[in-house]
């Protein structure tokens, strides 16, 4: 008896140890593919003291934009829109764009809120060490020297790729009434959210993906070279058809592979061009809760700073979290994250920078307001 009851409690404890076995990868780590996969991606720490306690009671506010220069600089877009209870009343807007070195000690600050874009969205350091900011709400993208002097405008503030010339799109962000967009504008933008230069020639490749669904390009000089990109259905993005958006293009990099990657955040995936707009294949961002949250998965990416960009870092706003992804296979390998407040979770993690150590700057918005550092760990 004694030997028959201890054979079964044997057999329920390898039963229970293994499925502890399967359950405990697949809770912690839903997005392995295999062990090697989670042996081979890198692993990030949340730092707690970065940045530094802001000066003269400021607070960023929504985080638009974060962006890193060759100095290993971050830039941070503050839309300054403070709200209560979620900012103190005694809180003092920041300023539209503040630089940080990389201890996280503000060194600089600056910018015209009447000048800038309406609401900051996606900012990017080009080979030059200029700045360029994108705005949604807002018709333009702005070039900027390191220190904020304005070096050039594409588009006319205010006025917008539309039937009428006017927003397409109310303050909330999903709802589009007329007057209808028109994808088309040459000199003219809809509501851009991100900016990548080219390092070979300048060129300007704009996400003009709010209300637009396309992705535009311009020279150096801002004048109009290219576009591609139209609304998509649904049945076309399960499809996987290229060029096609459902709703906007988040963002858009240009890889070390002379490759262009475009965000359809709702779409649940990355698409991939070449410089002329001729689609090449798509990363799916799967997740299991952006029907659930309606805000999409795909929301932005950044490279991991070796020479072959191994890693796509992605952050998946649905899942409140930024996914590791194998950029060669578009393999998802792991990520870090999870939704809350606490250092190292999010609420929305919105738009992401990597210097050239391989550490994180993941900025949120709409309710995060906030930007924090992640180091790599050897």
């Amino acid at each position: 008896m004694n030997s028959v009851t201890w054979s079964r409690a044997a057999a329920i404890s390898v039963v229970f140890g293994a499925l502890l076995g399967v359950w405990g990868p697949l809770k912690t780590e839903a997005q392995n593919d295999t062990s090697k996969a989670a042996v081979d991606a890198p692993r990030f720490e949340v730092d707690p003291y970065w940045p530094k306690q802001l000066p003269d009671r400021w607070v960023t506010g929504e985080v638009g934009g974060v962006c890193v220069d060759a100095q290993d600089h971050v830039f941070v877009l503050a839309r300054g829109n403070l709200v209560f209870p979620k900012e103190p009343k005694m809180a003092k807007a920041a300023p539209p764009v503040i630089e940080f070195d990389q201890d996280g000690n503000v060194i600089n600050s600056w910018g015209n809120r009447d000048l800038l874009p309406k609401v900051l969205h996606g900012c990017f350091v080009d080979y030059q060490g200029n700045v360029w900011i994108a705005g949604n709400h807002d018709g333009i993208v702005q070039k900027y020297s390191h220190d904020g002097k304005m070096l050039l405008q594409i588009g006319t503030k205010g006025k917008f790729d539309s039937t009428d010339g006017t927003d397409p799109r109310p303050e909330t962000c999903y709802v589009i009434p007329p007057p209808a967009p028109l994808n088309s504008g040459r000199e003219v933008l809809c509501s851009p959210t991100s900016v990548a230069v080219d390092p070979t020639n300048g060129d300007v490749y704009i996400a003009d993906g709010y209300s637009n669904r396309r992705v535009v390009v311009f020279d150096s000089s801002g004048h109009y070279l290219r576009q591609w990109g139209r609304q998509g259905t649904a049945a076309e993005v399960d499809a996987g058809v290229g060029g096609v958006f459902l709703r906007e293009v988040h963002c858009v990099a240009i890889g070390n592979d002379g490759l262009v990657y475009a965000c359809d955040r709702f779409g649940g995936r990355i698409e991939v061009f070449d410089k002329m707009g001729n689609f090449k294949r798509n990363i799916l961002v799967e997740s299991k809760t952006a029907r659930l949250t309606g805000i999409g998965s795909a929301c932005w990416l950044a490279f991991s700073p070796d020479p072959t960009q191994k890693f796509i870092y992605v952050g998946n706003c649905s899942d409140a979290e930024v996914r590791i992804m194998d950029r060669a296979t578009g393999r998802a390998l792991s990520s870090f994250g999870g939704p809350g407040l606490q250092a190292g979770e999010f609420e929305d993690p919105h738009d992401l920078a990597v210097d050239h150590n391989g550490n994180l700057f993941v900025g949120e918005c709409p309710v995060g307001r906030r930007v924090q550092k992640f180091r790599l760990v050897k």
